[in-house]
């Protein structure tokens, strides 16, 4: 989801498609964003207004509000560049995108450099800054009904609120002990650590023994979610929502492309942090389930 970025520099993305959501979530990561992807328009619009992101992704057709009303009610808080996405591309349809807020309009499908270059190119037009925002009440970060009535207003919340915890989160103060124990270090960030590997949760740095580890911001919290939870299995399923930000939302479809993502991620971060899946130091698959951490323990060669 550490990423190269600087805290302005984040894409929202609101798409349905899953496989077209995680291409654009590895385009845009791979161009220097950290990313918040989401399946609808109300959470996107939630997004926009809790992270207020430098670029957001529409998509026109998706269900509940279209990507039109969603660009109307994000620009009526926002300055975010918004780019829209989709398969209708008669010039009244890109007119429609356009008057609505839009300031870039790509129909499918298209080629991940061609959307890269048009981000690229957009980003070096710039344009004049929009009035700043009027909030009419705040919210302490990003919220995900899961009723969504079609025309409800949508109010704007204090800017930029950090990413909500999983629910479950299982820390042991410095010095504690037992199998996969973690610790929390209150001098100076919130260090989480197994074996001679340590994650500080603030600044978003991963250590092994005193050598930094440079991840992606995926990376990174799939890494913080299996620490937190030590050796409760977390399964691709659940890390799947986890990295959506809809961990505690029980009505999202995950499917095997989904999954297939989550495997691609863990063996670059395995690679990263020089965990051998056959001997697993750090991560093992709980095969047909999930991973976990290792125990803290080394068992005894067979």
């Amino acid at each position: 989801m550490t990423e190269t970025t600087d805290s302005g520099r984040t894409a929202v993305i609101v798409e349905d498609d899953a496989e077209l959501r995680h291409l654009l979530v590895d385009v845009l990561e791979a161009a220097g964003f950290s990313t918040v992807s989401v399946g609808n328009g109300i959470d996107g619009i939630q997004a926009v207004l809790s992270y207020q992101p430098m670029i957001t992704t529409l998509d026109v057709n998706m269900p509940g509000i279209d990507g039109i009303e969603a660009a109307r009610r994000i620009r009526a808080h926002s300055d975010t560049y918004i780019v829209m996405i989709t398969a209708m591309g008669e010039e009244a349809d890109v007119v429609l995108g356009l008057t609505a807020g839009a300031d870039e309009y790509i129909t499918k499908p298209f080629r991940p450099r061609e959307f890269r270059a048009r981000i690229d190119a957009m980003l070096r037009r710039g344009r004049v800054a929009a009035p700043a925002p009027v909030r009419t009440q705040e919210s302490a970060g990003p919220s995900f009904p899961s009723a969504r009535p079609a025309a409800a207003p949508v109010a704007a919340p204090a800017p930029a609120a950090a990413p909500a915890a999983p629910q479950e989160v299982i820390v042991h103060e410095a010095g504690a002990t037992g199998t996969g124990a973690l610790e929390l270090h209150n001098g100076e960030g919130q260090w989480l650590a197994h074996r001679n590997l340590r994650l500080d949760l603030d600044s978003r740095i991963v250590l092994i023994d005193d050598t930094e580890v440079d991840l992606t911001r995926t990376e990174f919290d799939l890494l913080a979610a299996l620490l937190e939870s030590r050796r409760r299995v977390r399964s691709k399923a659940d890390l799947t929502l986890l990295l959506r930000g809809e961990s505690y939302v029980t009505t999202y479809f995950v499917g095997d492309a989904d999954k297939r993502a989550v495997e691609a991620h863990m063996t670059n971060l395995r690679r990263k942090i020089g965990d051998n899946p056959a001997q697993p130091r750090f991560i093992e698959t709980v095969r047909g389930v999930g991973y976990r951490l290792t125990s803290e323990v080394t068992p005894p060669p067979a």
